[in-house]
C-alpha cells in the first residue's frame, strides 16, 4: 500500500483527508457510523466565544450538483468545546483543527489565546463580517486579512494558525499572500461561494437569508483553480477543498499544489464518504507503482 501520511506545520497526519468545518461537527455522530480514527483530520464545527442560536430556517438549499447553506455559525461557543467535545476528538488520534470565527478583532485574539496549546491547529473563519469596520467581511481585502491573521497570529504561541480563504474576491493570489504576510503557517481554500436559489411559486429566495454559502461537486473547477493559484502564491502549505468527492478528485487538488484535502459536502451524499476517499486514493496510487502520496503533490504540467 502506498505511504499516505503527511506533515503540515510539524503536524503528522496519517492521511492528507481532513473534515470540513460545519459539514461533521465535533465527529460524535460520523463516530457511531464508522471509527473516525481512520481519518487524517477534523475541521471542527466554526466556534465563537459564546454560543450562537444561528439563523432563521430554512438555513439549506438543495441545486444540481450543490447546496447551498445560511446556517450562521450556530454552535455551543469554545469553552463548550474544550470542555465536552476536545478530548474525544484527541482519544481518536487524528489532527484537531479548530475552527473559529469572530466579529471583531479582539475576539479573534482572544478565541485563539484560549485554543493555544490546545489543538493541533486553529483555523480561521475569515468570512464573518467585521461589525466594527461597517459589515464587510474580514476575507475580502487584502489589508484586513493581514490584519486579522496578525492579531490571531499574536495570540498563538504554540499552536500553528491555518487561515481560510473566501473565494468571493478580487483576487485569491493577493490575499493568499496577505495571510502569509499576516503571519499564517498554512492556508487552506475555498469556503463556500455566495449564492442563491428561489422558490419560483412564491416568488421568493428558498433560504430566509435569501442568499447563501455554495458548496457540493459542483464548484469543484472553481475551487481547482484557486487552490492551484493561491499554492503558487505562497510559500506555505495549503489545505485544499471544494467538491471533494472521490479519491481521484482529492488527489487531483494535491497535483494542484494542495499538501492535504478537506471534504465536506460530499458527508452529506454518503456518510462513509470520507474512508472511501481514503481507500480510493490508496488504490490509484498503487496502480500507478507510486509509493508514497508526497510524491504528486505540486507536479501539475501546464499546457
Amino acid at each position: 500500500m502506498a505511504k499516505l501520511n503527511v506533515e503540515i506545520c510539524g503536524v503528522k497526519l496519517k492521511n492528507p483527508v481532513i473534515a470540513a468545518s460545519g459539514t461533521f461537527g465535533f465527529g460524535r455522530e460520523y463516530n457511531e457510523v464508522y471509527d473516525i480514527s481512520v481519518l487524517g483530520g477534523v475541521s471542527t464545527k466554526g466556534m465563537t466565544l459564546e454560543a450562537r442560536s444561528g439563523n432563521p430556517v430554512p438555513r439549506i438549499a438543495e441545486g444540481r450538483s450543490v447546496i447551498l447553506n445560511a446556517v450562521g455559525l450556530q454552535n455551543p461557543g469554545v469553552g463548550h468545546f474544550i470542555k465536552h467535545d476536545l478530548e474525544f476528538l484527541k482519544s481518536k488520534g487524528v489532527a484537531v483543527v479548530a475552527n473559529v470565527a469572530g466579529k471583531t478583532l479582539d475576539e479573534y485574539g482572544e478565541i485563539c489565546a484560549r485554543l493555544d496549546g490546545l489543538v493541533d491547529f486553529v483555523e480561521l473563519n475569515i468570512s464573518c463580517p467585521n461589525v466594527k469596520a461597517g459589515g464587510m467581511a474580514f476575507g475580502i481585502k487584502p489589508e484586513s486579512i493581514k490584519e486579522v491573521t496578525r492579531v490571531s497570529k499574536n495570540s498563538l504561541k504554540k499552536t500553528p494558525l491555518m487561515v481560510k480563504l473566501s473565494p468571493n474576491v478580487e483576487s485569491i493570489p493577493v490575499n493568499a499572500q496577505a495571510a502569509q504576510s499576516g503571519g499564517a503557517d498554512c492556508i487552506s481554500l475555498i469556503n463556500t461561494l455566495t449564492g442563491m436559489a428561489i422558490d419560483l411559486d412564491a416568488r421568493k429566495p428558498v433560504i430566509a437569508n435569501n442568499t447563501g454559502g455554495v458548496s457540493g461537486m459542483g464548484i469543484k473547477p472553481v475551487a481547482l483553480r484557486m487552490v492551484y493559484e493561491a499554492a503558487h502564491a505562497v510559500d506555505i502549505p495549503v489545505i485544499g477543498m471544494g467538491g471533494i468527492a472521490s479519491g481521484t478528485d482529492a488527489l487531483e487538488f494535491m497535483l494542484a499544489g494542495a499538501s492535504a484535502v478537506q471534504v465536506g459536502t460530499a458527508n452529506f451524499t454518503d456518510a462513509n464518504a470520507m474512508p472511501r476517499i481514503i481507500r480510493e486514493m490508496n488504490d490509484w496510487l498503487d496502480s500507478r507503482k507510486i509509493k508514497d502520496v508526497n510524491e504528486i503533490i505540486n507536479t501539475l504540467e501546464l499546457n
